[in-house]
């Protein structure tokens, strides 16, 4: 079973101190029936529907729509990814995308596209999905070559490309980045709710990738959408999509927390009962020492998750420095303790159904999807500076 003796630190409330074991008692004994990796997409619309059904999904939506609070509450976003990843990747995987192809629409959807897509998205009757990645863009959102033209006063016309894109060929609506001119770059975009029934939306290719979910490469030819699916207003895509990632790279963040947990765990019981030299793996020096750093790392990476999740449910307009710190430091953290977990479960550690090899391919992705960790220093430094400039200038005032 996962930890959780760290929902008594400060950061934590009293509701988030009862949904953490609850999550993990039900994740325990439901969970894994639903899971069946030679079938990924069979595998996340069970768990989508098993998740909405429980009430889980009540944490990706507001209060007013059926959600547990007021507003998308961060820490319990956070605290649900580290818990499922635990358990199973897949797990973490459907809750996820339903929180991050349902934020922007709850973080700047009107009323009328609320009351239509959160309900089902909170019940689990739908999958959602977020389209920003292209063939050409993927972490420089301002290179997005779809375009999204207007047809009449009360439509556009989408046309272009996605890839990589998370549920693609099995949700039921995407959020759709596109390039709609009303400035050069970044500022010239907008978002739009695509329905996947929508006629020219197509499906044009599965993505095969080493831990195996559904992704896929969508095609968009003159699709028709009504301007009331538009999130927020013309040329603010890239707000939207920003405000919507800095939510939920915490979570991806929270996510490798929960898989180097059950790696530490993993390697931990390995080094209490496997024997070499007539003794305990615990009992090497080395052995020590790889327990130690990884101990420190997991500490590390869980104070920095949920102090982004923390400043991000008090009131901060932008957590962009702290999501990206804790996501960059976060994913390649786990990656090293889940090497060092692969390491000392030897040979077995690579044989396919040990717990440490699935382990291994289902970190990797994580140090590159929602922005590698190389743009995360990048946004780390960009950030850094900004606030020296500011500081700087009050200082002359």
């Amino acid at each position: 079973m996962p930890p959780l003796s760290h929902f008594a630190w400060p950061f934590f409330t009293e509701s988030h101190r009862q949904f953490g074991p609850a999550l993990t008692n039900w994740a325990d004994k439901e969970a894994g029936q639903y899971i069946d990796h030679s079938d990924v997409d069979k595998s996340c619309r069970a768990l989508v529907r098993a998740l909405g059904k429980a009430g889980w999904l009540r944490a990706v939506v507001p209060a007013m729509y059926g959600g547990l609070s007021e507003k998308l509450d961060v820490r319990t976003l956070c605290a649900a990814r580290e818990i499922l990843a635990w358990f199973d990747s897949l797990a973490d995987f459907a809750f996820a995308m339903q929180g991050l192809g349902t934020g922007s629409i709850s973080l700047f959807g009107n009323d009328e596209t609320k009351a239509k897509y959160l309900p089902p998205v909170r019940d689990g009757l739908h999958i959602a999905a977020f389209a920003l990645t292209e063939p050409e863009a993927g972490s420089d959102v301002s290179a997005l070559a779809t375009t999204a033209t207007k047809d009449g006063p009360a439509h556009v016309r989408i046309n272009g490309i996605k890839t990589w894109i998370s549920n693609g060929g099995i949700a039921d609506h995407y959020v759709v980045f596109a390039r709609t001119g009303e400035a050069p770059g970044a500022k010239g975009l907008s978002s739009f709710i695509v329905d996947a029934d929508t006629p020219g939306l197509e499906v044009t290719g599965r993505i095969n990738v080493i831990a195996p979910h559904p992704l896929a490469t969508l095609r968009f030819s003159g699709c028709r959408v009504p301007l009331t699916n538009r999130l927020g207003n013309p040329g603010e895509g890239f707000k939207v999509a920003m405000a919507t990632l800095d939510i939920f790279r915490s979570t991806v963040a929270a996510a490798a927390l929960g898989l180097a947990r059950r790696a530490f765990h993993e390697m931990s019981e390995r080094a209490a009962t496997r024997k070499m030299f007539g003794a305990p793996l615990a009992d090497l020096q080395l052995t020590q020492a790889a327990l130690a750093d990884s101990a420190i790392d997991i500490d590390a990476a869980a104070l920095l998750v949920y102090r982004a999740a923390w400043e991000k449910d008090r009131g901060a307009a932008r957590i962009t420095r702290q999501a990206s710190t804790a996501k960059a430091f976060s994913t390649e953290m786990a990656q090293r303790v889940i090497d060092r977990a692969v390491q000392l479960f030897g040979g077995n550690g690579v044989r396919v159904g040990v717990k440490v090899e699935a382990l291994y391919r289902e970190i990797r992705a994580l140090r590159i999807y929602e922005g590698a960790t190389e743009v995360q220093k990048l946004i780390v430094a960009r950030e850094v500076m900004k606030a020296r400039e500011t500081t700087q200038r009050q200082a002359a005032e």
